[in-house]
């Protein structure tokens, strides 16, 4: 696979903010911050050229 480029995140329909933040008073599981740090690490991982070349082929139809 080629990782020339950066995911485009706004594409794939990713989104800031992660959740909610725990409530006041309540902690966070602690598997939670590691899932979030997968989760992180995943949405910077670079698009397959494929999926990209998909995309701009559904673009150009629209």
């Amino acid at each position: 696979m080629d990782k020339k480029k950066p995911a485009d995140a706004s594409r794939r329909g990713a989104q800031t903010g992660h959740g909610k933040a725990p409530a006041a008073g309540k902690e966070a599981p602690g598997w939670a911050n590691g899932l979030k740090q997968l989760y992180d690490e995943v949405v910077k991982e670079p698009l397959p050229d494929i999926f990209d070349d998909l995309l701009s082929k559904l673009d150009d139809k629209n």
